[in-house]
C-alpha cells in the first residue's frame, strides 16, 4: 500500500522543507551544484516564502518531501490581469507515475484562482516526454522560442 500524500503551501517558516525541495530538484534535474553549491541564508529564504508572488508547494509524504514546484505570479502591463509561471516541478525517482505532478498543480491551479490569475504556464524542453506529456493532458501546447539573454 502507497503512503498518502499531502501538498502543502510553504510559508516562512518553512525554509527547511524548501532546503529539501532544492536538493530534490538537484537530483531530479541532475544539477545538484546550482540547487545546492550555494544555499541562500535562512533569512533569504524566510523572505522569498513571504512574497505573496512566490509559490513553494511540497509533496510529502510521511513527512518527507517526494515532489514540488515553485511559480510565480506576474503581474501584466497590458491588461489588469497576472499569469502564473511554473518555474520548477519535480518528483523523486521512486514516487514518479502516481500522479503527485498532477496533484501539485491542481494545486496551484486553485491557488490561482484565489488569485484571479488569467493562466497557468509552464515550459519544458524537447526530449522530456514525461514533462510534455503531463502539460498536453493539463493545458494547450504552444510551440515557442526560448532565449537566455545575459544581464548587462
Amino acid at each position: 500500500m502507497r503512503e498518502p500524500i499531502e501538498i502543502c503551501r510553504l510559508t516562512p517558516s518553512d525554509a527547511p522543507l524548501l532546503r529539501k525541495l532544492n536538493t530534490l530538484f538537484g537530483e531530479a534535474f541532475g544539477d545538484p551544484e546550482t540547487y545546492g553549491g550555494a544555499p541562500p541564508s535562512d533569512t533569504y529564504l524566510r523572505d522569498l516564502l513571504g512574497k505573496d508572488h512566490v509559490i513553494a508547494l511540497v509533496a510529502l509524504a510521511r513527512g518527507a518531501v517526494v515532489g514540488g514546484l515553485v511559480a510565480y505570479e506576474l503581474d501584466k502591463f497590458e491588461r489588469a490581469r497576472r499569469e502564473i509561471y511554473i518555474y520548477d516541478l519535480a518528483v523523486a525517482e521512486p514516487h514518479r507515475r502516481r500522479g503527485i505532478a498532477t496533484a501539485l498543480i491542481v494545486r496551484l491551479q486553485a491557488i490561482a484562482a484565489t488569485r484571479q490569475a488569467w493562466v497557468v504556464f509552464v515550459q519544458a524542453d524537447y526530449g522530456d516526454d514525461p514533462a510534455v506529456a503531463l502539460y498536453e493532458k493539463l493545458g494547450v501546447r504552444e510551440d515557442v522560442l526560448h532565449f537566455d539573454i545575459p544581464p548587462g
